[in-house]
């Protein structure tokens, strides 16, 4: 089944169903909603088709998934060449968490699927071939990537938890907090957020920055 819409004749034009409509589709699905209500019948609707139709295009739920993880990786920018290794996977770090915020239900996503596509491949591939041309070994690569995704995962999972967003929501949320917190009997707390958490220009999106830079002033090609 084919979607169908006016074209600029006024006659009625077809949209011919593909795989990628499906993926995208599926994506914007769980953008709003998660991937909880990902079901055939709930991509199959915003395409303007019955669920069945999908399966010409995709083999089941599964698929989609692997779909849509390929499709977050291609959005991903890879490692800069023509750079050095830190700034490349500052680079790729950077581009990652951007495209974990438009699309926060791949965080659990990204390295669970068993059949990776051509775009997570080549990403991976990448970012490897990156730390090689730097120097390091295959074992400390394989070290390398680990803890970059792990502090960029971690970090991207810790953003989407908090009950703010942006400086405005921050002093707010802080604010209401400390009026209900005794300072005397958390002091540290208290202390933080006055002096910290509450002052011009503070924006918790720059701990990313800050804690992604000593990770890789750690990281060595000769290891630790």
């Amino acid at each position: 089944m084919r979607e169908t819409g006016k074209g600029r004749s006024g006659k009625s034009a077809r949209t011919p169903l593909s795989r990628e409509r499906v993926i995208r589709t599926a994506m914007a699905v769980a953008d709003q909603k998660g991937t909880a209500a990902l079901t055939m019948r709930a991509v199959a609707a915003p395409l303007g088709v019955e669920a069945m139709s999908l399966y010409h295009h995709v083999a089941g739920r599964d698929d989609i998934l692997d779909g849509m993880v390929d499709a977050v990786f291609g959005e991903i920018d890879l490692p800069p060449r023509d750079t050095d290794w830190k700034s490349a996977m500052r680079h790729r770090a950077d581009s990652a968490r951007a495209v974990l915020r438009r699309h926060p239900w791949a965080i659990g996503l990204m390295d669970s699927r068993s059949r990776p596509g051509p775009a997570t491949l080549r990403h991976h591939d990448a970012v490897i071939g990156a730390l090689r041309a730097g120097g390091f070994s295959v074992a400390m690569a394989a070290h390398a990537v680990s803890l970059i995704d792990s502090y960029l995962y971690g970090f991207a999972l810790q953003e989407l938890s908090l009950p703010f967003s942006g400086p405005t929501d921050v002093e707010e949320v802080t604010g209401a907090i400390l009026r209900d917190m005794p300072a005397d009997t958390y002091p540290h707390l208290t202390e933080l957020a006055v002096e910290h958490v509450l002052r011009p220009g503070y924006d918790y999106a720059d701990e990313f920055a800050f804690g992604l830079t000593l990770i890789l002033n750690a990281l060595s090609p000769d290891g630790p």
